[in-house]
């Protein structure tokens, strides 16, 4: 009995000296690296619909060995690509971080034409690209890279990567010490001057290495006269991106620090071919198949190239927003699924508002260039009628439903035997931005959707909520995401590393809550307008907690640390009942 007694002793001692128990928080480097990988367009069914096809170690990471939430759906109604990628920063929805739609009008900056969510005239392109800056000036809320910088004093690094500025640089946040993404025309990877005013050598040498010429071959376009739109709609733009993210994890030697570092890493090239084909297309399958080998690629790299390997490296999963049906596909199957003509829609609205307060005038009202669901106000036209805001919001939200009774085609009078209707545009709901602003909503789950949308960007607007299924005129088997509906919320959640209990966790979440259990497992302060819930669920005792290798001697002297620890590590912390 001793003598087994003194052999499990030995086992023990053994584990921990290649395991040892995890004093785990960002100033011990305990992970090396975090990140948190975007997928854009990305509704969580295909992970249910093509597991058999998945290798194994891309999605299989999280869903074999990961702990996987497929009952997340966000809590707010901005389905789109700039709000999404803020949310998963910030761990807040529009109404905490601001950013409530990729462009919109700000007649104080451009009469022209709607500004993005990212652009900045007060900065320049580093590495080529023309026009103006890019920075995170309109991002109203910290994220937990900001917060893992704040609370590391600088020393921590964080970097934003994608094919889109938004996508690059929204998750990563204001503090990032660098976002990356390509020029749309030209496929190069540029820069800010809001980071820097030179690419670092790594990334000038990658531009210039050859991997571009390869990822356009391999793509199957030739001469793309638009990077993004072309090369970007096929596997070959997702490895080149995963590349420049290898090339950035060695360059800026992440992992190798005495702190945590973090990357936010968004594929773009489900949503640039999705919006083209829909959801339920072959070649979306074969998009998420050649993602889904890609990452297991990716993963073996990360494996073999990060101090301690997979064990030293914590990854969350999700997606900015789902997708909607195709219409041309649902109509087939008998759901309502019309398509609007926004242009259509706002020449209604500019009609009826002439007829109101200037009849037999042509003053533009409703701006131009616009896609639901928000419509912007031309605020000045509406002063020089002596209107106010409200008066000017009630007028066009009146307004609405006679345009949209407009927009439908008349009934067929007699219809073929076992032929139905054709679809046709319904106003669902409407709002203000005065009513969104001052919370004049149901408290109802609709009404909370609602409210979390608000956003204080876009002039005098009415956010404008058609049936579910409808959406702007898609052609072919074409699709778009922007509503409150749940095709448009629903998206994978999930995690791997050492403090994540692998398993299936049903339920309902939502992606606030990853920026919420990341900063809780990290030691550092919750983003500044987070309010996501951590996932104990998923979580291992902190008494389990291991990782492969001691942390190395560090010289940082962090705000948990007294003195240098050169000792050995400290007993793991108990674990903590939910504040």
């Amino acid at each position: 009995m001793l003598k087994r007694f003194l052999s499990l002793v030995l086992v023990a001692v053994l584990a921990a000296g290649s395991a040892p128990l995890a004093d785990a928080s960002a100033y011990d480097a305990h992970p090396k690296l975090v990140i948190i990988l975007v997928i854009d367009q990305f509704r969580e069914d295909y992970l249910e619909r093509y597991r058999a096809d998945f290798k194994p170690r891309g999605f299989r990471l999280f869903l074999d060995h990961g702990a996987y939430f497929p009952d997340c759906y966000y809590g707010y109604a901005n389905l789109l690509t700039a709000p999404g990628h803020s949310t998963v920063g910030t761990g807040a929805y529009t109404d905490g971080h601001g950013i409530g739609s990729n462009q919109w009008w700000d007649l104080g900056r451009n009469k022209e034409r709607p500004v993005t969510s990212v652009e900045d005239e007060r900065y320049a392109i580093v590495g080529g690209g023309s026009g103006p800056g890019r920075s995170p000036r309109n991002l109203l809320a910290s994220t937990v890279g900001d917060e893992l910088r704040l609370d590391t004093k600088g020393e921590a690094k964080v970097f934003g990567v994608s094919l889109k500025d938004r996508a690059a640089i929204l998750p990563a946040g204001a503090a990032a010490n660098g976002a990356f993404w390509v020029d749309e025309t030209t496929g190069r990877f540029e820069t800010s001057t809001y980071y820097m005013q030179q690419l670092p050598d790594w990334a000038a040498a990658f531009n210039a290495s050859g991997r571009l010429a390869q990822a356009i071959q391999e793509s199957g376009v030739a001469d793309p006269k638009n990077f993004e739109t072309e090369v970007g709609r096929t596997p070959a733009a997702i490895s080149y991106e995963l590349d420049f993210a290898k090339a950035l994890i060695q360059g800026e030697q992440l992992g190798k620090h005495d702190v945590t570092d973090m990357l936010t890493l968004s594929i773009s090239s489900t949503d640039i071919l999705g919006h083209g084909v829909g959801p339920d297309a072959d070649a979306q399958r074969a998009m998420v198949d050649a993602l889904d080998t890609d990452l297991d690629e990716f993963f073996a790299w990360l494996e073999k190239n990060v101090e301690g390997g997979l064990g030293s490296v914590w990854i969350a999963m999700t997606a900015d927003h789902g997708v909607a049906p195709s219409p041309a596909v649902a109509a087939q199957l008998g759901l309502n699924a019309a398509q609007i003509d926004t242009n259509k829609l706002i020449s209604l609205l500019n009609d009826a508002m002439n007829q109101k307060f200037s009849p037999g005038e042509k003053v533009v009202y409703v701006l131009p260039h616009q896609e639901l669901p928000y419509l912007s106000l031309n605020q000045p036209s509406f002063e020089r009628a002596g209107i106010n805001e409200q008066e000017a919001e009630t007028a066009v939200q009146n307004a609405l439903a006679d345009a949209f009774q407009s927009l439908s085609r008349p009934p067929e009078t007699q219809l073929p035997a076992q032929s139905k209707l054709p679809p046709r545009p319904v106003l669902y709901r409407s709002y203000t931005r005065l009513q969104l602003a001052d919370g004049d909503l149901p408290h109802t789950q609709f009404g909370d959707l609602m409210a979390r949308s608000y956003t204080p960007n876009g002039g005098w607007y009415v956010r404008v909520v058609p049936a579910a299924f409808q959406m702007g005129l898609e052609r072919g088997t074409g699709t778009t995401h922007f509503t409150p509906f749940s095709y448009d919320r629903h998206v994978p959640l999930g995690f791997y590393g050492a403090p994540f209990a692998p398993g299936i966790y049903h339920g309902r979440v939502e992606p606030v809550d990853l920026a919420a259990t990341f900063a809780s497992l990290l030691g550092v302060n919750q983003p500044s307008a987070s309010v996501g819930h951590i996932l104990l669920q998923a979580l291992k005792p902190a008494s389990a907690v291991a990782y492969p290798k001691p942390a190395a001697v560090r010289t940082h002297r962090g705000p948990h640390s007294a003195s240098e620890k050169t000792g050995p590590e400290k007993p793991a912390p108990q674990e903590h009942d939910q504040q």
